[in-house]
């Protein structure tokens, strides 16, 4: 491993190992002295990438929304029409619940500091925005929100469900949330 100051990778080490700790024993456990551990930096390169530990979680929480969003778009991007866009939303429901405990785990830990903090709250708003251009690639910007919040809580409830419902299920609520108008009102 390269040190000092040519060690490209250092800085996204130290992310990384942020995230992984978050994901594995919980915001609270953070420190700098753990995740340089984890991250296998000298403690000095902490405050050399970073100002302190709330900008340590605001990159390693942005890095983790840019990586959530990816799987949008890895998701949503082939679809071609309004019914091939609703089974990507499907399977990105049950790939988001089903794949990475890990980034199930790290959702609800930014969630409840958004809850707390508006730094974080921000950082939220901007990662819902950016889902939701891929939505509205195939949805109009009400039902792409709507569409937003139901993907959210089917992951979830899915995720820790005893026994999660089948994608048959999470393919009607979709249909439902994004059918015009006039079809819901029947």
């Amino acid at each position: 491993m390269t040190t000092g100051r040519t060690d490209p990778q250092r800085r996204a080490r130290i992310i990384a190992a942020t995230l992984d700790l978050i994901a594995e024993e919980g915001i609270a456990r953070v420190s700098h002295r753990r995740i340089a551990a984890r991250a296998g930096v000298p403690l000095g390169s902490m405050t050399y990438h970073f100002s302190g530990i709330d900008q340590l979680l605001q990159d390693a929480f942005r890095s983790f929304t840019d990586h959530i969003v990816a799987v949008f778009d890895a998701h949503l991007a082939a679809a071609a029409d309004r019914d091939q866009a609703r089974e990507a939303v499907a399977d990105l429901v049950h790939a988001l619940s089903e794949e990475s405990p890990r980034d199930l785990v790290l959702t609800q830990e930014l969630y409840t500091l958004a809850a707390r903090q508006p730094s974080y709250r921000e950082l939220t708003h901007e990662w819902m925005r950016r889902s939701r251009v891929h939505l509205e690639k195939h949805f109009d910007p009400e039902t792409a929100r709507q569409l937003d919040a139901l993907i959210e809580g089917l992951t979830l409830h899915r995720a820790l469900a005893r026994e999660p419902h089948e994608r048959a299920l999470t393919l009607e609520a979709v249909v439902r949330i994004t059918a015009p108008a006039r079809q819901r009102e029947r």
